[in-house]
């Protein structure tokens, strides 16, 4: 009988995307093809406690289980628990936001010496920063919306024009976006318009981040694509978010059942603009040297139809509602084959990188 792939599904963390995170850990487990794998589950609480297999399927079954951390040192010794598991053949995480997606877990698992699904450290890191992100976007010819960056010692001088609504719109405008350059999923971010909630919306970023953006608004569409592979990474389609009036993609709107939004898939789009979009993905993927997945959002602005790239989750979510798992399913991979692919192309970088050297010969 051939041996199943062990895979060790790591979800949950401490940031603001923690339910989210065990949503798509508990699609993926009942998805993944149990022919061919057999899968670890890997819970790490919120605040931060690798907690047993044990616990781990339950809390995949109510994401509202918690338990408390034995651990009295927070420190590695919460890594005993992976001492428990069988040999992991991969990791496939699925945290959300902060030490999840941003090159942290990332530079765990090459510690470990083990293929993981998803982008290595370095377009981990990088994708998660938007600033970093729209920089190298801009350098392969991606539009991206004008922005200023401040960072905390900027806001906590009082006399800088960085926190002057009134200069800043003298470049930007005064319809913006303000928004945590290292957050997921809209959390922190807020539409100001005047004066005060430019204001609050700067003292609520800073809750969150030690670099905030403040963008111009771009008034039209948005628009996601989804990329799979490494090399040669393949685009699937483009699907649409479409708003109520007056509203944007916020976490309440991604998540809650109540949500104000609807997506599109495909969108209803001419073929020159998909096109477009599916391409400046494409250039972004590359750019940042993801590898493995990502999607890919943009705005196609009303006024000219220019595509203007908002951001690249390198992380994208896998709950049932999810648009990145639902884009392939159009594209004619089903959510098990798209994690079977995924799993692969794990396995293949890990085989890649292990032929580089890394001292004289």
């Amino acid at each position: 009988m051939t041996r199943k792939t062990q895979v060790g599904l790591i979800f949950g963390g401490n940031s603001s995307e923690y339910e989210v995170s065990i949503m798509s850990g508990h699609n993926i487990y009942n998805a993944i093809d149990k022919d061919k794998f057999d899968v670890c589950p890997i819970w790490i609480t919120n605040d931060g406690y690798l907690a047993s297999k044990e616990d781990s399927f339950k809390v995949l079954e109510n994401p509202k289980y918690t338990v408390e951390n034995p651990h009295k040192v927070a420190n590695i010794s919460n890594l005993i628990e992976l001492a428990d598991l069988p040999e992991i053949d991969v990791f496939f995480p699925i945290v959300h936001g902060n030490l999840g997606e941003d090159g942290c877990l990332q530079g765990l698992f090459r510690i470990l010496d083990k293929p993981f699904v998803g982008d290595d450290v370095l377009a981990s890191a990088v994708t998660m920063d938007k600033e970093f992100t729209k920089i190298l976007a801009q350098r392969v010819g991606v539009p991206v919306a004008d922005w200023i960056s401040i960072k905390r010692f900027e806001y906590e001088d009082v006399n800088n024009d960085k926190r002057n609504y009134a200069k800043v719109s003298e470049k930007l405008g005064r319809d913006l976006f303000v928004k945590p350059s290292n957050q997921g999923s809209s959390v922190g971010v807020h539409h100001v318009t005047n004066e005060q909630e430019f204001n609050d919306a700067l003292e609520d970023a800073f809750r969150y981040d030690d670099k905030v953006l403040i963008e111009e608004t771009i008034h039209g569409t948005e628009v996601e694509t989804a990329v799979l592979g490494n090399d040669k990474p393949i685009v699937s389609g483009v699907g649409q978010i479409i708003n109520a009036e007056g509203t944007f993609y916020s976490y309440e709107n991604k998540y809650d059942d109540d949500s104000t939004t609807m997506l599109q898939i495909p969108a209803d789009l001419p073929a020159d603009i998909t096109e477009k979009v599916r391409s400046n993905a494409l250039k972004v993927y590359q750019a940042t040297e993801c590898s493995g997945l990502s999607r890919v959002d943009s705005t196609l602005r009303e006024s000219d139809h220019q595509l203007i790239l908002t951001e690249i989750n390198a992380l994208p979510g896998f709950t049932n509602i999810s648009m990145y798992p639902k884009l392939f399913e159009e594209a004619g991979i089903p959510y098990s084959e798209l994690i079977t692919r995924l799993i692969e192309y794990a396995q293949e970088r890990y085989e890649h990188k292990k032929t580089l050297l890394h001292k004289h010969d």
